[in-house]
């Protein structure tokens, strides 16, 4: 399923959560670590509980849960047991048994997506991509990995391209799904554009967003312009035509194009 916009909302604000239901997002993600004030985590596991259980959002609701090193993550994890959510988001995953003690405490069917955001995720990227478990995702964590590696802000994330690359590599690699850190300053629209376009450049599926003004920009930059549609369209049809029977690469409005491009276009044409 497509995940060009994944919102994070803080369980803790009832009024974000109810208008989060009527959001354009591929998928909802219901905050209970950095959103929520420790006071209020306890308030905020209940509301998360409760708000998957009345039901009403996207193709897909998910909850971020306080890390396994925290006070609160194994509670968070135990409550949502019976909650009908689509997906578990685990902040700080730095190693594939962290993957597998987080995908033994999920019920079958809940997909987990790990957060990469600490230099030791990056060192040991590999194993954790490759644990098995309900990993289905791996999430950029770019404040913190930031933080982490000590890099300041700089145009074009320049500093952590290498890892942008390394991530969706690893992703591929694994048949995960694999999206992009959030982008801070709401009110750049100019920037977010940007990234976004860096983004999907770098092969992400989609976009963490910290606001719903992001939304319609997320899912236009990660989804198929109507060109790419037309186009995979025509491939689709010239590889059909009785004359292209048995070959592997045919001329389309004279572009070579290989089966590997009708793949491409098949699989677009499906995620519509």
């Amino acid at each position: 399923m497509r995940a060009r916009s994944v919102l994070y909302l803080p369980a803790s604000n009832a009024r974000a959560v109810e208008k989060a239901r009527a959001l354009p997002c591929d998928v909802a993600v219901l905050d209970l670590e950095d959103a929520v004030a420790p006071e209020m985590k306890l308030e905020a596991r209940a509301a998360a509980v409760a708000a998957a259980h009345e039901g009403g959002f996207g193709p897909r609701l998910g909850v971020r849960i306080n890390g396994l090193d925290t006070p609160w993550g194994a509670d968070d994890l135990k409550a949502l047991q019976g909650a009908p959510v689509d997906l578990i988001v685990a902040p700080k995953v730095d190693s594939a048994a962290m993957v597998h003690a987080l995908s033994a405490a999920l019920r079958p069917g809940v997909d987990l997506w790990a957060m990469i955001e600490t230099p030791r995720a990056l060192v040991e990227l590999r194993d954790i991509a490759e644990a098995d478990g309900a990993l289905s995702g791996l999430m950029l964590g770019v404040n913190d990995l930031a933080k982490d590696l000590k890099t300041g802000p700089a145009p074009d994330r320049e500093p952590l391209k290498p890892w942008l690359a390394a991530i969706v590599a690893h992703a591929r690699a694994n048949g995960l799904s694999v999206i992009d850190g959030v982008f801070n300053r709401i009110k750049d629209e100019t920037g977010f554009a940007a990234e976004c376009v860096q983004g999907r450049l770098y092969g992400f599926d989609g976009k963490s967003l910290i606001h719903p003004s992001q939304i319609e920009g997320a899912n236009a930059a990660f989804g198929p312009s109507p060109d790419e549609i037309e186009w995979a369209r025509k491939v689709v049809a010239a590889f059909t035509a009785p004359e292209a029977a048995g070959l592997g690469v045919i001329r389309v409005e004279g572009e070579m194009v290989e089966r590997l491009h009708l793949q491409q276009a098949q699989a677009l044409l499906a995620a519509l």
